[in-house]
């Protein structure tokens, strides 16, 4: 295992040990942690390590060193870009959506009313908006016998408002039942959805409002899934605990947990692997990092976030559909929602799983990710 600690943490640590004599002890760190590297790198990238560091660690490079540009990920924010603030709105994530399906149904209904081949031709523009087809027929079907006196656009706005609940406002914040645990947030979801990215932009938020966040980089599977969250956690100068590629992704958790209680952390936020052999082996792997939740920090309930790319529509609610039989999601996470036309993925999801979106993906930077309230989104998308 290779711990990297944030320049926060280590500040901390250097703190305690100028302590006075007869000050209390504070928590130590983990006792199979690693030795912990700096967390600040020199200019150019790397620091040298030894061999026999690496092996220790079990790692090909000690941890808390930035990695090279080529190791870097692509949406990775530049140096210092870690500001949580939103860059951008739901309104900006929603244009495509509006020039698309919107339009369309703008058009249907400029008239302020509809005859029978208007009416089939909302609904097949809700299909093509991602709504589904099954749900587009309802909806058109309740909205024509609301006989609504604003209109049929109105009355079709009305039921698609119906399909998302509401939601406490204020930003989302990881269920934590017991104030001296840390609040833990699995992050699943098949790759290439944006998931190690979308880790990297909620920690970033939690950690601007004071949480202290760790990162555990459960996903050891895939190629190179721990060196994107390194590189996230040096850039956001964030502490992540990581094994080597292919060791059980439930000892990782086990070590980020122990890190945690340690420290006095407020969220451990894990990634998990998007894809193994068949189904049922990635399913189970989910199921033992709960048992290992339920058996280091009993009584805590993880928050279990899906990561659903909106460009892939009714495939991405299918694989949303799976995940959630296995492992019971509690929260959405909707990426690349300005990269749609086709909107109307939110309000199949809700139909279909009942399980509340919490983030939207408007862009790439660090603050392009915003908490999803209902009533924004449906405003945003009839504007």
């Amino acid at each position: 295992m290779f711990w990297r600690r944030g320049r926060r943490d280590q500040a901390a640590d250097e703190g305690r040990q100028e302590q006075p004599a007869g000050a209390s002890p504070q928590p130590a760190a983990p006792p199979d942690a690693a030795p912990v590297a700096s967390s600040a790198p020199p200019p150019g990238g790397t620091l040298d390590t030894s061999p026999g560091d690496a092996a220790a660690s079990g790692s090909p490079r000690s941890a808390g060193l930035e990695p090279g540009p080529a190791a870097v990920p692509s949406t990775a924010p530049a140096q210092g870009d870690g500001q949580a603030e939103p860059s951008a709105t739901i309104a900006d994530g929603l244009q495509a959506s509006r020039r698309g399906f919107m339009a369309r149904l703008h058009g249907i209904f400029r008239g302020g009313a509809a005859d029978e081949a208007a009416w089939e031709e909302a609904e097949e523009t809700l299909i093509a908006g991602d709504v589904g087809a099954r749900l587009a027929m309802d909806v058109v079907a309740r909205a024509r016998s609301r006989r609504d006196p604003a209109g049929p656009e109105a009355a079709v706005r009305a039921e698609l408002e119906r399909l998302l609940p509401a939601v406490p406002p204020g930003p989302w914040r990881p269920l934590r039942p017991d104030p001296s645990l840390p609040a833990v947030v699995l992050v699943v979801g098949v790759n290439g959805t944006g998931k190690t990215t979308s880790i990297a932009k909620i920690a970033a938020r939690l950690a601007a409002q004071g949480d202290r966040v760790i990162l555990a980089a459960a996903d050891t599977f895939r190629a190179a899934a721990i060196e994107q969250l390194e590189a996230w956690a040096a850039r956001l100068d964030l502490p992540l605990v990581a094994h080597k590629a292919g060791a059980d992704p439930s000892a990782v958790v086990f070590d980020a947990l122990d890190a945690a209680v340690a420290r006095g952390a407020d969220v451990v936020i894990v990634d998990t692997a998007g894809r193994l052999h068949t189904r049922h082996n990635l399913m189970e792997e989910l199921a033992k990092i709960r048992r290992t939740i339920d058996k280091r920090l009993p009584g805590v309930t993880p928050e279990v976030l899906f990561v659903l790319d909106a460009t892939t529509g009714q495939n991405g609610l299918a694989q949303a559909k799976a995940f959630h039989e296995a492992t019971g999601l509690t929260g959405i996470v909707l990426t690349k929602l300005d990269s749609t036309a086709k909107g109307g993925i939110v309000f199949a999801i809700e139909q279909a799983l009942g399980v509340p979106v919490v983030f939207a993906g408007v862009g790439e930077r660090v603050g392009d990710l915003v908490d999803f309230q209902p009533a924004s989104f449906v405003e945003a998308l009839f504007a």
